[in-house]
């Protein structure tokens, strides 16, 4: 009987723990199930109808529960369904003893959704503006994703779920002409926590990778944090201009290739505002190509088209409304790089900027102070200031140029925002010159004027740069405000072979021109020279005295070998008219090439060889002309001397036209010695005007640089010349 009972009991035993495996192995399916669990469904929305097959039923007898799972499910909302690959619950055996059905869990993973149905398919249970703005963002995608559901002990939803999948190949636009595509990533979700991992995105060919980024909800607000590195990006300028939108007007960004790695964080709101952004960033800038609207080939003569940068390695941090720039590598401006380091601050109110420029085998000029770089020499340019962004000025604390022994030093200098010099506090220059001449000047603000004092400085270029310039050239006016430009120089060079002692005196500017001036210096052996400018409201008279007339001729370079000869020179101007009168006496010329081709042309070759020997003296030469805007009228130049005179007058528009007439006549002297005797005079020059003395009368006409010369030898003087002659016979 023992036996029989032992023998009972072990195949009880046996049976138990065989529907026992079997229960957790297999299992059994039934659809006993399927209302329950689509009762607990509807608790997380009661829109919600799961369609469910048989469902397997497995034991887990280690938790004492038993696990619910079918395969091929339906997640119906109206005429909206997402197809699921399987749910799986479990169920507390004792309650399912005590016939109370209680999900404690429930798991859902789905097969390949496309996003665009999920998205329609959550806005039939819940719309709102973000999901409305992300349908219209979204152009495709597809998802899948398992969910993980805990239920309390009421069969409520717990907010402990995890929603974990990956997402692929979304194309977003979320911006006008922006679009985004290829993107895929791993998330996990949790109630007040998102994660997303092995983010990859393209934006026009370029991909794009995100390690990292993280949500976490901080009651209304999401902190956001992660990083990103990328490799290769290459921008042309239109994908650059979609970027910046022209965020750069001095600049025209036409390609750019680098590496970018980020480190950053910010929150965001409900209502989609940003605060606390923080971003950290290396940027390795491999190659860069700009164009900018202001002209730099004063300073940079050989300056390229395009500008290039290489080799950049460039620190950005961002932080409560303050962005820091660092950075460093090669800047193509001319033929050879060059290197430049830069820090840029940018606030809410200011930009402050630190920029050096070390230029080595590069050019380098300043033109307006006869200025060169050596060739081998290096050369470095620091600025440092600030912009102020709410009124555009600029304030330049330091500008400063140094090559070897030569220094250029500016500081506090203040410019509007159409970069108008307003004020500046000090300039210092110490260089040699072009001319190899040393020069040392200083200009220091005393009040509102200022005083300009030099040991020795060389004004030849500036001379010239005055009698070239367009005076009506808004590009001159470069002074925002008035003032008064007090001079003292000990030693001032004209050209190289003169120099005054003890230039003194002032310019007062008003509008960027000068409306009043006295300057007063001396030449050698007493001669002197002496410039003044008085303005009323209606005209300006400008008058030059020279006792030297040489240094001021010889910068016109059509006339070679003038000797002696003082000036003195005449000027009225009335709103854009200028008047002027320019009288050079006791002087002479060894070569003049467009007048030896006129004495050619004339047969008059003895003159013309006298011309390019000895040279020709005149007694008188006065030029009666007028300026306006690029046109020069020469009302008359009329020139007298031993050997020949000459009466012309025309017009000159500027670098464009030339056309000049007049009549040339040799032997003046001797004209003016035999018009002077009784009787014979009358027989040979004649009682009428214009009668019995013989010149030639000349054009030249066209641009510059093709002069086209015709001569008339034999013509009867007219009246006009000799009148003139006869005025200065008188005179002298």
């Amino acid at each position: 009987m023992k036996k029989i009972i032992y023998k009972f009991l072990i195949f009880s035993l046996l049976i138990i723990f065989g529907f026992i495996t079997y229960l957790s192995t297999i299992g059994i399916k039934t659809d006993a199930f399927n209302n329950q669990i689509s009762k607990e469904v509807k608790k997380i929305n009661n829109q919600l109808d799961l369609d469910l097959d048989k469902i397997s039923i497995i034991l887990d007898p280690f938790k004492f529960k038993l696990v619910l799972k079918t395969i091929g499910a339906n997640l119906k909302n109206k005429n909206k369904s997402i197809k699921l690959e399987s749910v799986r619950s479990n169920i507390d055996i004792k309650t399912f003893i005590n016939k109370k059905l209680s999900l404690t869990e429930l798991d859902i993973t789905t097969r390949t959704i496309e996003i665009k149905n999920l998205i329609s398919f959550v806005r039939l249970i819940k719309d709102n503006p973000q999901i409305y703005i992300l349908e219209k963002f979204l152009k495709k995608g597809y998802l899948i994703a398992d969910i993980s559901l805990k239920f309390d002990q009421k069969g409520d939803v717990e907010n402990d779920f995890i929603i974990k999948g990956f997402v692929k190949d979304v194309e977003l636009s979320p911006f006008k002409k922006i679009d985004l595509s290829k993107i895929n990533f791993i998330f996990n979700i949790k109630s007040n926590e998102f994660e997303f991992k092995d983010i990859e995105l393209s934006y026009d060919n370029n991909k794009f990778t995100f390690p990292e980024l993280n949500l976490i909800k901080e009651k209304n607000d999401f902190l956001v944090s992660g990083k990103n590195k990328n490799k290769n990006i290459n921008l042309d300028n239109k994908k650059i201009n979609k970027l910046l939108n022209n965020e750069f007007s001095n600049l025209e960004i036409k390609s750019a290739k680098f590496d970018l790695e980020n480190i950053f964080s910010f929150k965001i709101n409900n209502k989609y505002k940003i605060n606390d952004l923080k971003i950290n960033s290396l940027l390795n800038l491999k190659n860069s190509k700009f164009i900018i609207s202001q002209n730099l080939k004063e300073f940079f003569p050989n300056i390229n088209e395009m500008i290039e940068l290489s080799n950049h390695q460039i620190q950005i941090e961002y932080k409560k409304d303050l962005l820091n720039i660092n950075g460093n590598g090669n800047i193509l401006i001319q033929k050879e790089n060059d290197n430049i380091k830069y820090n840029l601050s940018k606030s809410v109110k200011n930009l402050k900027f630190n920029t050096s420029l070390e230029i080595k085998k590069n050019p380098f000029h300043l033109n307006f102070l006869n200025y060169k770089k050596g060739q081998d020499d290096k050369l470095e340019i620091i600025i440092l200031g600030d912009k102020s962004l709410l009124s555009n000025e600029i304030n330049l604390k330091k500008v400063s140029i140094k090559e070897n022994y030569n220094k250029f030093e500016v500081k506090n200098l203040s410019l509007s925002k159409k970069y108008k010099i307003k004020s500046v506090s000090n300039i210092n220059l110490s260089y040699i010159d072009n001319d190899l001449l040393k020069n040392e000047l200083s200009i220091q603000k005393k009040d509102e004027n200022y005083l300009l004092d030099s040991k020795i400085f060389n004004a030849t270029k500036i001379i010239d740069d005055l009698l070239k310039a367009n005076k009506n050239s808004d590009t001159k006016k470069i002074f925002s405000n008035n003032f008064k430009l007090n001079i003292k120089i000990k030693e001032a060079f004209l050209d190289k072979d003169h120099q005054i002692k003890e230039l003194d005196g002032y310019l007062k500017f008003r509008d960027s021109e000068v409306i009043d001036a006295n300057l007063v210096g001396d030449f050698s052996d007493n001669q002197k020279i002496n410039f003044t400018i008085r303005s009323t409201s209606n005209e300006k008279i400008t008058t030059l005295y020279s006792d030297l007339a040489k240094p001021f001729v010889n910068r016109y370079k059509f006339i070679k070998g003038f000797e002696e000869g003082n000036l003195d020179f005449h000027s009225i101007k009335q709103n854009d008219l200028s008047n002027s009168k320019l009288i050079i006496d006791n002087f002479k010329v060894q070569e003049v090439p467009a007048l030896a081709k006129l004495l050619t042309l004339a047969s008059l070759q003895g003159i013309a060889d006298l011309l390019t020997g000895e040279g020709i003296r005149f007694t008188d030469f006065e030029m009666k002309f007028s300026n306006k805007n690029n046109l020069m009228k020469i009302e008359e130049l009329y020139a007298i001397g031993p050997a020949i005179s000459l009466l012309m007058e025309g017009y000159i528009e500027s670098d464009d036209l030339v056309s000049l007439r007049g009549t040339m006549v040799p032997a003046t002297t001797i004209n003016r010695t035999i018009s002077s005797i009784p009787l014979i005079g009358d027989i040979l020059v004649g009682k009428k005007a214009g009668e019995g003395v013989f010149g030639v009368s000349f054009k030249v006409k066209g641009p510059p640089n093709k002069l086209k010369t015709t001569v008339n030898p034999v013509k009867t003087l007219t009246p006009r010349f000799i009148t003139r002659t006869l005025e200065k016979i008188k005179k002298n």
